[in-house]
């Protein structure tokens, strides 16, 4: 079941978007607009069960928050996405290799978002129609 995501990413729109995509599962959203915000949000909410993170950020960037989180086990204990409009680059490689679990590129087909979700994390399934929205 998925309880709580936290999305990172520096624009309002994109969380507007995700929130829309992720309306079909019953969870709770939490916003953060940089790295260094989600980090500060991970440090209170220990039950954050899937993170959505962007690479271009200001403040503390994709590859910076998981540079951080990494040692600090984060990314053993929750799956992150990757959702970058940066291909398959040294950034988003960089990601895989400190512990994301997944990566899409922006913009990508929601289907691929959903799998991916139910993927990770078995137990979670949409509990209602799916939204598709132009990502």
């Amino acid at each position: 079941m998925l309880n709580k995501v936290l999305i990172v990413d520096d624009s309002v729109l994109i969380h507007q978007m995700y929130r829309m995509i992720l309306s079909c599962y019953p969870c709770e959203i939490v916003d953060a607009m940089n790295g260094r915000e989600a980090l500060d949000l991970l440090a209170v909410q220990k039950d954050i069960q899937l993170i959505l993170l962007d690479i271009n950020m200001p403040i503390m960037n994709g590859v910076q928050f998981l540079e951080e989180a990494s040692p600090l086990g984060i990314t053993r204990k929750v799956p992150i996405i990757v959702i970058s409009t940066e291909g398959k680059g040294k950034n988003t490689m960089r990601g895989l290799e400190l512990g994301a679990k997944g990566y899409l590129k922006k913009p990508f087909k929601q289907e691929e978002l959903y799998e991916m979700i139910e993927n990770l994390l078995p137990n979670s399934h949409c509990k209602s129609e799916r939204i598709y929205y132009q990502c």
